[in-house]
């Protein structure tokens, strides 16, 4: 009988923090600078220069720390990890190892119907290395040192998952929480969230965990299911051939959908570790973290327990809204101006989606304001526009943001509901169309389609499509 693998998988998660300055000194932390503008002697190692830790990160890594269940560690300080690299300029890292700020937590992730928690072994706080620019033509390398001192948590897990879903089931989570915090913005394809992979497979049924490796350079949901496949496929592979897995980094290339070794894997030692010498312990009291745990916002478990009670919209367009914060905002905003939680939740779910599709565009990106929703939801709703142009005003509040009363205003766009004024034309579109009128009179319901057709191009749309198939029913009688 042939034999049966399970694949065992921990993830590091690294996380920008959203913080303005970096995590020891004040240069910014704005993304996509021109190289090595956000840089001063501090985040570029020079002599002498001493590090300053940034309070809005351990607040941060705080908040994480208690929204994932973990305990804050009351005495918590950094380390130096000792590595000679091009893009580390002080040839060290500042980080933690022995006493980090959180441990021992977990999230609770739902795959189809099963429900598993998911532990977290620790969370540290460490800055971000520079970022090396590989020019394949002339075969050099430049460093941008923009990146260099940015803060960051790493999110350690335990060994607890099984598949790539419920990887991609841990991450969706973890991401959630921490844009609900606003912590992070976790943009994958910005390197603001970025997982190395820690996979092995053993025999079904075994206790003992297989050799693992590390896979580096994952910047995608779809870059992670990929390479968890082709990595498990791998190592079954080796072990069915009687081959051993060795313990190594390996970069995942998603182009190839192939990864390949990088380095074999370090130990702690290889890193020499020590404390810090230029940073003093943190020491967090319990009136700190009260005080962080006060400033928690509500997530997205009960933001969808109090939708049900208070916005009587469907369990289904409460969680579509509530996967983001920014759409669960705009929202609430919007339906606490117009007071039409299932009129707005339409617009959100049926237009602003369409057209983020359309844009490759995610819900942190809406630029709109919740003002201009809810007054396009109340001229829709009073008829003062017809839904064809209420869509077309809808395009122009999502890429500009325009106030739509003045744009309907001033483009003439407003529903004509002149009843004297449409009888004549209803009796005049009938008059030049005896085709569609004898169809309709023999029965084909359709021919009215085209009648009303031919008033809408008469009215430039601006017709209330309803009193013209009235009328126009009436005229035929």
């Amino acid at each position: 009988m042939a034999r049966q693998y399970e694949t065992v998988i921990g993830l590091e998660v690294h996380v920008e923090l959203a913080t303005k300055t970096k995590i020891f000194c004040g240069c910014s932390t704005e993304f996509g600078g021109a190289p090595n503008t956000h840089t001063c002697p501090v985040c570029t190692g020079m002599p002498g220069a001493l590090p300053v830790l940034n309070k809005q990160v351990v607040e941060y890594a705080m908040a994480v720390g208690l929204a994932t269940n973990c305990e804050i560690t009351r005495v918590c300080r950094f380390d130096r990890k000792n590595y000679f690299y091009p893009d580390n300029p002080q040839n060290y890292q500042i980080s933690q190892l022995y006493l980090p700020i959180a441990r021992n937590g977990y999230v609770e992730i739902e795959v189809g119907d099963t429900k598993k928690k998911i532990g977290i072994h620790e969370m540290h706080m460490e800055e971000d290395a520079g970022k090396l620019v590989h020019d394949e033509w002339e075969d050099y390398s430049l460093v941008d040192y923009n990146r260099s001192g940015v803060p960051l948590i790493e999110i350690v897990s335990e060994p607890d998952m099984r598949s790539a879903e419920e990887v991609i089931a841990y991450l969706e989570k973890l991401r959630l929480i921490i844009q609900y915090l606003g912590a992070s913005d976790c943009r994958l394809q910005e390197g603001s969230m970025r997982a190395d992979v820690n996979l092995s497979v053993r025999e079904v049924g075994s206790s003992t965990f297989g050799t693992r490796t590390e896979m580096k350079n994952l910047n995608s949901f779809k870059a992670i299911t990929r390479a968890i496949e082709g990595e498990r496929q791998r190592q079954t592979e080796l072990l069915e051939e009687g081959k051993q897995v060795i313990q190594e980094t390996r970069r995942w290339d998603d182009n190839k959908e192939y990864s390949y070794a990088m380095r074999s894997k370090e130990d702690a030692q290889d890193y020499r570790y020590f404390p810090e010498p230029d940073l003093v312990p943190v020491l967090i009291s319990e009136e700190w973290i009260e005080e962080v745990k006060a400033r928690q916002p509500e997530f997205r478990t009960e933001k969808l327990e109090r939708y049900k009670k208070e916005y009587d919209i469907p369990q289904y367009d409460a969680e579509i809204l509530t996967e983001s914060k920014k759409m669960a905002d705009l929202f609430e905003a919007a339906t606490a101006i117009c007071h039409k939680p299932k009129k707005v939740s339409n617009w959100l779910m049926g237009e602003t989606m369409r057209l983020m599709k359309e844009e490759g565009m995610e819900a942190e990106n809406l630029a709109f304001s919740p003002e201009n929703l809810a007054k396009l939801v109340d001229l829709a709703d009073a008829g003062t526009v017809n839904s064809t142009v209420a869509k077309e005003v809808f395009e122009h509040v999502f890429r500009e943001n325009t106030d739509p009363e003045v744009y309907v205003e001033e483009h003439g766009l407003k529903t004509m509901n002149d009843e004297g004024m449409l009888r004549e034309l209803a009796e005049k579109v009938i008059a030049e169309n005896p085709k569609s009128v004898a169809d309709f009179k023999g029965g084909k319901e359709k021919a009215l389609g085209a009648l009303v057709g031919q008033m809408m191009k008469a009215t430039k749309g601006k017709a209330n499509p309803a009193m013209i198939q009235k009328l126009l029913r009436e005229a035929l009688k």
